[in-house]
């Protein structure tokens, strides 16, 4: 005996499209479906009987007419939702909302401690007291628990290991709480307070300062600690950096986005200074257009002379521009340590 179609349900005629893409030949990424819709969908396809023509037809109807009617597709899950979000929004944000989806899911805290390596649990051992160390074993598989043990000073091994003792009368929601707190202290993927190093930091705030301020400052720091100085001074892009760092192709895009009176400056006064500045103010005249780049040097025929200050001001507005582009992706600055590498 047939069944109509109409009385057929939702989860028995998705089992119905699922076993003619299967008997087609077609490969479904199944494995991808929560856990739960995988054991439904398992048992409706198990429930299946023999299908007339007209049901199938039927169900294949609705179902293309479902897809016909799709005008958009969404994550499904948190976890899909987190992940599309994933560069889109701060390191921070990101953060938080996954540790409110695992709290919201009831996630087991024991679950993230275990999946740590053991050079990750050691610390934790020799962290923290022995009593919480007695409860952190004894949830670990029995040879990784060994394998732990082994890797600590003797002392503090036999200090754990007695401490087991004091273990039996702990109840479970203790337990739990231990679980949660190691867990939200040494699983978590915190997010950094900065998403730049201290020198790429120091080096953007010096990439705006006076040239006579910048030098003093990294001979200051190099006196004080020369590591930091280096990454300091690693991190910095000048005027003069320009030929090295910004590749030829790149040149029109973001002088387009310089205003035309400080883009004149820049380039006159660097001329009028010469050695690495002039070749910076050649590179990005070199690599535009000829009729923009004769248009620019009448422009700086017709300024002069040009104060200091106006010419550092203008050169900085030049550099802030190509930081800009870098730093949003339209760009990609060369760095200099690989292309020497090459």
């Amino acid at each position: 005996m047939s069944t109509s179609p109409t009385e057929l349900s939702r989860a028995r005629k998705a089992a119905l499209v699922v076993q003619y893409l299967l008997n087609d030949g077609q490969e479904l990424p199944l494995a991808d479906l929560p856990e739960d819709s995988q054991l439904r969908l398992s048992r409706e396809l198990g429930a299946l009987g023999l299908v007339d023509r007209a049901t199938m037809d039927s169900v294949a109807r609705e179902f293309a007419e479902a897809l016909g009617n799709l005008a958009m597709t969404v994550p499904g899950s948190v976890e899909a939702a987190l992940a599309g979000l994933d560069g889109k929004i701060s390191p921070k944000a990101l953060q938080k909302l996954r540790d409110e989806a695992a709290s919201r899911a009831g996630a087991d805290p024991w679950a993230q401690v275990r999946a740590l390596d053991p050079d990750d649990l050691v610390p934790v051992l020799e962290a923290e007291s022995p009593e919480i160390g007695a409860v952190l074993l004894s949830k670990l598989p029995t040879a990784r628990a060994a394998e732990l043990l082994g890797r600590l000073p003797g002392d503090r091994a036999r200090r754990i290991a007695h401490a087991v003792a004091r273990t039996a009368d702990i109840r479970p929601e203790a337990v739990a709480r231990i679980g949660e707190a190691l867990a939200g202290q040494y699983c978590g993927t915190h997010a950094p307070a900065f998403p730049q190093t201290p020198g790429q930091r120091v080096g953007a705030i010096l990439n705006a300062s006076t040239t006579e301020t910048r030098e003093r400052l990294l001979h200051d720091l190099g006196t004080q600690d020369p590591d930091f100085a280096e990454s300091v001074r690693q991190s910095i892009f000048t005027f003069a950096d320009i030929p090295a760092r910004l590749a030829p192709l790149d040149v029109p895009g973001v002088i387009r986005d310089v205003p035309d009176a400080e883009l004149g400056k820049a380039l006159g006064s660097a001329q009028a200074a010469g050695g690495p500045l002039a070749a910076a103010a050649d590179h990005i005249l070199s690599n535009m257009s000829q009729r923009m780049a004769d248009s620019l040097r009448e422009d700086v025929e017709e300024l002069g002379k040009i104060r200091k200050s106006e010419a550092e001001a203008a050169q900085a507005v030049v550099v802030a521009t190509i930081r800009a582009a870098a730093d949003s992706g339209t760009i990609t600055l060369i760095d200099p340590e690989e292309e020497e590498e090459d």
